[in-house]
């Protein structure tokens, strides 16, 4: 074997279909400085047991994307390089045996128009006569994806293999790594047995390996190893290559053709996690016991589906290690904690399938620094430090399996791992008849049920056991006063006597304001787009409180701790548990809380956008008059160890006032009826303020600038391509949720990126960016007859630029 290079640009931690990938694409973009190690032999780990599937179809837009490229790249893999794939493009057809999981293919067929992927409902008859082997008597209906196949795992890695040492890539087999090192801030090469290799970049693709290998550098990488099956059945009448792959989703099984054979395998609801003391550095091609027993009752529903098998035989039972995430996405992109230290690990038994897209996007963002497209859903740095956590993973992933093929419903909450994060009024909140949801390890309230009615979810596509709850918060909230928990909010302090001078640099806004100022903004990476979108009160000269989602507490903590220049005199601090929020929100608001304290709430005295201490009951809290919900209110910022009293003072003075209690449900509804946007789904780092009509936050003549602004103003000076519009259902009766496509003039010109019922305006509500027509501006897109599309039928709808609630915000400003 050849000596390993003192030096190289890249490392890549791994040898199986990932690792391999992302050699193929880096050498594929001219970065041929490339060494992949592998302790054992390349796909020892578990991509040799792969199943093989090649499916396109996901939850959303941009991952469908990835996995068609991977679908394409396959299909040409073995002319390239000579080495046979084993793929083939069967097709593939998923049945429903309920309505609502027909609902669901539906939707998900609608969404598939948005690229161009054909994917073709089918009556029960159709499927009946394109897999002849099944039972179709309690089937509603399914999809078929012609453009689906399979394909060999392990064929396919040395493919991918062969490529990249076609370009210059080096592998090395049988040489584990023992450390990654670090120089400062930055990864700067691995150390193994046979000497230290200085690098540019790492990558890590260890598989199931990877959390401890990442944790060792002080990364973040929360996945483990579940147990996953399949069996072979041998002499199965009927079976012949060309049949498709079959997905039944409520069976929690698929079956595939393989050789002669049909594979027949399963994502079962209560999964068994494996590995939880450790994983033997020397497995390799290895098998585990499994347990029959578990598995049993998924053959019977699989003979149940395809009677041939009852009088088949079982050649082969296996099980095998696969690694699974705590929400059921793989792990992707730059660590935070480690700059030019990468992941692409934990792919939940989808890695042959992603392979290809997984390897583009990472070889992408190692050459320009950062992701090509909007990656957010399995981005790394969406993970919470807790999730590393062995017991929590042990419980979660028991779930994640699973949930590859459960319904998914809209709002659906994971039912283990949970209770992690709690709000210190969380139990008042509870008798109070919360029903809590789980976000980002936090337990949040997202309705209330009324006395006598249990406080649990029962899931569906249409209106859910809480629609009319909800619904009543809402109007609480328009028409007189409802308290919102919102501790969940990421909160962080900056300061220091440069510290206004660095925000002013990051924010698209102008931050260096007055004392007491709330400051709504962006802050945009160099191509304009959005990377956060938050708040920033000035609290001091030189100390600011900046909030932002949850959901992007470690993503823009970074964000802001990188941008911070070394000779700059300021510091950050997360100190989001040190704070609980209140916000209180409606026309009634002024009333309930002048009612407990001293200081004037006048809008003279307290403007919109105001942030100052006051006095409430014994003690002291920041008032800040804010709105997300387009009304009067202001959110309170407590110290945690006084939420519980200011709550109790609050309630019982509310009492005169009609205080009601009020979820996140309700918050999202409100939100969308003002067209307030939600980054991650309305704004993303793909798209820029003057595309999501934000401009009016943009302060261009700031005398230092903002990153993005230079981007910005190439974008107007080119003229927009798209737009963010407010759409409104004319039929009350259908839902949306997101992904939905739009059409306009029946040509299809965008989709939904979030949606709920807008129970103000009488309808469903929905954000979507939709195209500039060709010589048009901004105000073009008004023209036209626009309809959205909900599980295959086209329902007409209203446009607006403006939001359709209060557009002229005379509420808020009462």
């Amino acid at each position: 074997m050849a000596a390993l290079p003192a030096q190289c640009e890249v490392i890549i931690v791994g040898g199986g279909v990932i690792g391999c990938s992302v050699a193929y694409h880096l050498t594929k973009l001219g970065i041929t400085d490339v060494v992949l190690l592998e302790r054992k032999e390349l796909t020892s780990g578990t991509t040799w047991h792969a199943a093989g599937l090649v499916g396109q179809l996901r939850s959303s837009i941009n991952m469908t994307k990835l996995a068609r490229y991977t679908s394409e790249l396959y299909r040409g893999l073995e002319t390239e390089t000579g080495q046979a794939t084993g793929y083939r493009q069967s097709g593939s057809i998923s049945v429903a045996s309920t309505e609502e999981r027909l609902e669901e293919l539906k939707r998900s067929a609608s969404m598939a128009k948005v690229f161009g992927l054909e994917v073709n409902v089918l009556g029960v008859d159709e499927i009946g006569e394109r897999y002849p082997l099944i039972e179709t008597q309690d089937l509603y209906g399914g999809i078929h994806i012609p453009s689906d196949g399979y394909a060999n795992a392990v064929d396919i890695t040395q493919a991918l293999a062969k490529g990249a040492r076609n370009r210059g890539a080096q592998i090395f087999t049988d040489t584990a790594v023992e450390e990654i090192l670090r120089t400062g801030s930055k990864v700067s090469g691995v150390r193994t047995a046979e000497g230290e290799i200085q690098a540019r970049h790492v990558v890590i693709c260890g598989g199931m390996w990877s959390r401890d290998l990442a944790a060792s550098v002080g990364v973040n990488l929360p996945l483990h190893a579940c147990e996953h099956y399949y069996v072979l059945f041998e002499s199965v009448a009927g079976l012949h290559p060309d049949l498709p792959v079959l997905r039944d989703y409520n069976a929690c099984t698929y079956y595939k053709y393989d050789a002669g054979k049909l594979l027949v395998g399963a994502f079962e609801p209560n999964a068994k996690p494996w590995g939880m003391g450790g994983i033997s550095k020397d497995f390799c091609f290895d098998e585990i016991a499994g347990d029959f027993d578990h598995f049993e009752p998924v053959l019977h529903d699989a003979m149940k589906r395809l009677p041939a098998l009852e009088q088949a035989g079982i050649q082969k039972f296996f099980c095998g290690p696969e690694s699974f995430t705590p929400d059921v996405r793989y792990h992707l992109g730059e660590a935070p904690e480690l700059e030019n230290c990468f992941v692409a690990a934990g792919l939940n038994s989808i890695g042959l399938q992603s392979a290809g897209g997984v390897g583009k996007v990472t070889a992408e963002w190692i050459r320009d620094k950062r992701p090509p497209v909007d990656l957010w859903e399995v981005d790394v740095r969406r993970n919470m430090p807790f999730q590393k956590n062995r017991q929590y993973l042990q419980e979660r992933v028991s779930e994640s399996l699973g949930l590859l093929y459960a319904t998914h419903y809209p709002y659906r909450q994971y039912e283990t791992g949970r209770g992690v994060r709690k709000s210190a009024i969380h139990d008042r909140l509870v008798s109070a008849g919360a029903c809590h949801g789980e976000a980002y390890g936090w337990e949040r309230p997202n309705w209330y049920a009324p006395e006598g009615i249990e406080a649990r979810y029962e899931y569906s596509y249409g209106r859910q056991n809480w629609f009319n709850h909800s619904a009543a918060e809402h109007q609480a909230v328009r028409e007189g006063v409802a308290l919102f928990d919102l501790s969940s909010f990421a909160k962080f302090r900056f300061e220091g006597r440069d510290a206004a001078a660095v925000l002013d640099r990051v924010c698209a806004n102008k931050v260096d304001v007055s004392l007491g100022r709330v400051v709504y903004t962006q802050w945009l990476n160099e191509q304009g787009g959005i990377e956060a979108d938050l708040t920033v009160t000035r609290l001091s000269e030189t100390a600011f409180l900046i909030v932002t989602a949850a959901e992007t507490e470690v993503r823009d903590f970074y964000w802001l701790k990188r941008h911070i220049p070394e000779t700059a005199h300021c510091i950050l601090t997360n100190v989001t548990s040190g704070m609980g929020v209140l916000s209180i929100m409606g026309p009634q608001a002024r009333a309930l809380l002048q009612s407990l304290t001293p200081d004037d709430l006048s809008h003279k005295a307290f403007p919109f956008a105001t942030s100052r201490e006051i006095e409430l009951g014994l003690g002291y809290v920041r008032a800040s008059r804010i709105t997300f919900v387009g009304e009067l209110g202001w959110e309170l910022y407590i110290p945690t160890e006084f939420m519980q009293d200011m709550y109790d003072r609050i309630v019982s003075a509310g009492q005169s006032f009609g205080l009601v209690h009020a979820g996140y449900h309700a918050l999202n509804s409100l939100r969308l009826e003002k067209a307030y946007r939600h980054w991650s789904h309305d704004i993303t780092d793909e798209d820029s303020p003057l595309e999501a009509g934000l401009e009016f936050v943009i302060k261009f003549d700031k005398p230092q600038g903002f990153i993005g602004r230079e981007a910005l103003l190439r974008q107007q000076e080119k003229g927009l391509a798209r737009q963010l519009l407010q759409l409104k259902l004319c039929d009350p009766e259908p839902l949306i949720y997101h992904n939905e496509p739009i059409w306009r003039d029946g040509a299809l010109v965008g989709h939904i990126t979030s949606g709920a019922y807008g129970h103000t305006l009488g309808g469903a509500i929905g954000l979507g960016y939709v195209d500039i027509p060709s010589d048009g501006n901004s105000g073009d897109v008004l023209t036209g007859s626009y309809e959205v599309e909900v599980a295959c039928e086209r329902v007409p709808a209203e446009v607006s630029l403006d939001p359709m609630y209060d557009p002229k915000n005379t509420r808020i400003r009462a």
